[in-house]
């Protein structure tokens, strides 16, 4: 990467416990050579004590922790031309007064959707199998029943709730198995389902037909709570729920009915709500519950991958050429 003509000020601004992992030397590196660092890097609580320093920032790097992008914080910063993001998600930092701005912020949502796509086939081939509902058989039993009836991975059916970065490619990886994978998503069209090589059908054909279903719609007011009772109980004889996107998206108390009452099924669920799960929630009891602790994103040197997109994004900032990660202001209300 080449020193642009004038050099941009930038700040970094993140939680200190996952900064090391985020932005590893490699793009810090990268970084140095395309700015000229205001100071050393601070948390959003430093930030907050001092809001001065970010006068005469141009280029705000930020990821987990990052400072809420109101009003007040960006009346310290009226040079800032550039915010981005070394995580998934911006909703939850960017406000109305950051937009009214028109400021080009980067997600990493691509980079992180990696790892989420890989913990999610993991589970589809093992839910095609009925991996956990045939352990849980085999160690009530202690034995091992002879001709198990499974799925597999030759044309059955998989489903997905969500055709958002993740959604399409966690569909890439199905590409390569002889499976039918279907596909609910409002925004999608024929075209991009096409593409992706899904096929469109409604969300009651989704949960009815599929042998695994795998969750992955963001969590906006008209899909809190989507998947209930009604949908879970179409689900088929030994079928998998995977979600690895928002817990709300999923009735809990729903949810407890239903495997309750069919022992056959098996939810994997990397996130809840709340998160974690109250301490007497019977998540934590249900045989058929595969419960782990929203591990399903970069973890340890998978998040790598975030800030070295940001490094990336950024030099496509400072030599002038279009952004490939910018979150578009008229869809950032439909994203996770």
């Amino acid at each position: 990467m080449s020193e642009p003509a004038t050099v941009p000020t930038a700040l970094l601004v993140m939680e200190e416990e996952r900064r090391a992992d985020v932005y590893p030397p490699e793009a810090l590196a990268g970084i140095g050579r395309l700015v000229h660092w205001q100071g050393p890097p601070r948390t959003r609580e430093q930030l907050a004590a001092d809001p001065s320093v970010l006068d005469g920032v141009e280029i705000l790097l930020t990821g987990w922790g990052a400072p809420v992008l109101d009003a007040g914080l960006l009346g310290h910063a009226p040079a800032l031309r550039a915010v981005l993001v070394a995580a998934g998600s911006v909703r939850h930092l960017t406000t109305p007064a950051f937009w009214e701005r028109g400021i080009p912020i980067v997600s990493a949502a691509a980079a992180n959707a990696v790892p989420v796509a890989e913990f999610t086939l993991a589970h589809v081939l093992l839910g095609l199998k009925q991996v956990h509902r045939v352990a849980r058989d085999t160690a009530s039993s202690r034995a091992f029943p002879r001709d198990v009836a499974v799925p597999g991975a030759y044309r059955s059916r998989v489903g997905l709730l969500g055709l958002g970065h993740i959604g399409r490619l966690v569909a890439a990886h199905l590409a390569r198995f002889d499976v039918d994978v279907l596909a609910t998503d409002p925004l999608a069209t024929p075209e991009s389902a096409q593409r992706a090589g899904v096929r469109l059908v409604g969300v009651e054909e989704l949960f009815a037909t599929c042998h695994v279903v795998s969750l992955h719609a963001p969590l906006l007011p008209e899909t809190r709570g989507t998947v209930g009772e009604r949908l879970l109980g179409s689900l088929g004889p030994g079928a998998t729920l995977i979600n690895t996107a928002r817990g709300a998206l999923v009735d809990e108390a729903a949810a407890v009915r239903v495997l309750r009452d069919r022992p056959d099924l098996t939810a994997v669920l990397d996130v809840t709500h709340p998160e974690p799960p109250d301490h007497d929630s019977p998540l934590f009891d249900l045989p058929n519950v595969v419960l782990t602790p929203h591990i399903g994103g970069a973890m340890g040197a998978e998040r790598n991958r975030l800030g070295l997109l940001v490094r990336d994004e950024l030099d496509r900032f400072v030599r002038g050429l279009p952004l490939q990660h910018a979150i578009d202001p008229g869809h950032a209300a439909s994203l996770a």
